[in-house]
This record gives C-alpha cells, structure tokens and sequence, in this order.
C-alpha cells in the first residue's frame, strides 16, 4: 500500500511538471492591472463617442447583447419631456380652435332646411368599414395616450391598484385591435379609393374654404369633396405608418437593433399624437359641427337638400342613373 501510495504521488508530480512545461503562462499570475485599464480606457473612450457598448450572446435575440446604449438616453427624454409637448400641443390645440371655430362660426346649418326627401350615401358595407375601423382607433388611441400622460392624469385620480389594472388591459387592447384596424384600412383603401382622386374641382372648393368659412354658397363637389378627400388620405397615410411601425413594436426582433427599434416607436408615437388631432377635426365636422352630416354614416340616407348644398355634383349623377319619377339612391361601392 505504500509503494502505491508513493508511486501515485509521482506520478501526480510529473504530470503538473509537463503542464507546466507545456503552458508556462499558467503557472504565472494571469491578473495584469494595465491591460484591464487599458480596455477600461476603450469603454470610456466609447461612451465619449457615443458608440454603444455589447457582449456576445447565444440567444437568438441580437439585441440583447447590447449592455450600454448612450442613445437611449436621449430616447428616454424625448418620451419623457419632448412627447407630451408634442401631443398637448396638437391635441388642445385642435381642440381650442374647433371651440373657438363653433363659437365665431356656430354650426353650419342647411341653408333650404330639411325636405324630408332621402338618398342614399354609404350602403351598409361602407357604413361596417367605417365604424369598425373608428371604433378601434379610437380605443387605440385612448389606450395609446395612456402611455403619455396616463401617469400625470390617471394615477394620481384612481390609485396605483387601478391604473396598472387598467394600462394592463389597455395593452392587451392596443395590441389586439391594431389587427382589425389594418384591416378597416384596407379596405376603406380599396372601396373608396376611386372616389378620392384629388382633381380641379377640388382647388376651387379650396378657394371658397368649402363654403364652411362663412355662410354662403357651398363649390359644387362630387361623392367626397377636397376636405373629406384630405381627411381620407390623411388616413391611409397616417394609418399606413402607425401600422408599419405598430408591426415593429408588436414583433421588436424585427428590426434587428436597438436603434431601429427606437426610431419606429418616435415614428409611432408622433404620428398618433397628429393623427388624433386630425380625427378630432374630423368627428367634429361629421357631429357638432354640421348639421344633418352624422346621418350618412349613421343610417347611410342624408336629406336630399343636405346633399344637393354639399355634393351637388354627386347628386346630379345618382339622379341621372335613377329612373324618371323615383328617389336617386347612390351605388354602393365596389
């Protein structure tokens, strides 16, 4: 048992002298305070510069790598301070200069009073389209400001407990219902594209500001005018961006870094700020702001008096097309 044990200790012995012949930098202090502020200097030198700082991971999401990001900060700021300037601004101030527009203008009222005569404007499937694509912006929009000025207006009104109950829920309808919008848009797109072609006509209704600014003679337009026109493509654009970046923010692995990602939720973020301000102008026109508007996509029939002020041209057609001694109803869109 000894000469084993002796022999075990040799052996022992000659194989940490061969690694160590073999690796000589391992049996010396591998610890070198200059080299590590040498590369201490690198980081700081790259914070300086603005230049983000990473690892390496093995997870699939690149991002993740990413330990400092100095441009982050200035990302933080903005959706901290510069945002809820953005959004304060456009949204009271549309809303203070529709206020001032009913108290100086009043509300525009036909000028030959109700007939009692109807036609048809927006058939059934128009009248889908429109209030489901406006009933889920308008959710998306309320959810979405949550995340602006929930914490200044909310939180202090309903507790800690009920605001994060409610942001909770608001997330998940923001998410979900960013689906049947895109869809809403898509064919609001398609069925009334045709219709909303700007032309000549709509420079002068331009000119003579719709015949809103003042009471007077309202320009002849066809099915849209140059204002529900501008609303229309104010939509599709809008909308089209707050999908491309809401696609963004739904999947964030998409765009491949941190700073990408960031750039689409500032797009997002402005571009519902001004979107907001404009649909309020919009709900405003088609309520409160003019009389017998709502009816077109309430019931889809408008006053034939309401229509020939506003759309003479549209109804000269749709009389056209009706047969002699019957009420012209206007064709759905296809």
């Amino acid at each position: 048992m000894p000469g084993s044990l002796s022999t075990l200790k040799a052996l022992c012995a000659a194989l940490a002298l061969l690694f160590v012949v073999a690796h000589p930098a391992a049996a010396q202090l591998s610890f070198k305070p200059t080299a590590e502020a040498v590369q201490e200097d690198k980081l700081l030198n790259a914070l300086k510069e603005g230049g983000n700082i990473g690892g390496r991971v093995s997870i699939p999401d690149a991002m993740s790598a990413s330990l400092i990001q100095p441009a982050g900060r200035d990302w933080r700021d903005f959706q901290r301070n510069t945002l809820p300037i953005i959004g304060g601004v456009a949204i009271l101030g549309m809303l203070a200069v529709l206020v001032i527009f009913l108290m100086v203008r009043g509300r525009i009222r036909l000028e030959q009073g109700f007939s009692g005569r109807k036609i048809l404007r927006f058939a059934a499937f128009e009248r889908f389209t429109h209030w489901l694509t406006a009933s889920c912006f308008i959710i998306l929009a309320l959810s979405g400001l949550n995340i602006s000025f929930g914490r200044w207006l909310i939180l202090p009104l309903f507790g800690a407990n009920a605001f994060s109950a409610m942001s909770t829920w608001a997330k998940y309808a923001h998410d979900f219902l960013a689906f049947p919008f895109m869809l809403g848009l898509i064919i609001m797109f398609l069925i009334w594209i045709k219709d909303n072609i700007p032309g000549k006509l709509d420079l002068q209704w331009i000119k003579q500001g719709g015949g809103i600014l003042a009471n007077g003679q309202h320009p002849p337009a066809k099915r849209f005018n140059a204002g529900q026109k501008g609303i229309f493509w104010i939509v599709i654009i809008g909308g089209a961006l707050m999908s491309v970046s809401g696609w963004y923010l739904l999947f964030p692995y998409l765009p491949g870094d941190v700073t990408t990602l960031q750039f689409w939720t500032v797009i997002h973020a402005v571009i519902a700020m001004l979107f907001i301000a404009a649909m309020l102008a919009h709900i405003y026109i088609g309520s409160l702001g003019m009389e017998g508007a709502f009816d077109a996509m309430g019931t889809g029939e408008v006053d034939l008096n309401w229509a020939k002020e506003h759309h003479a041209l549209w109804v000269a057609e749709e009389q056209a097309k009706a047969p002699s001694g019957t009420t012209p109803r206007a064709m759905p869109a296809e």
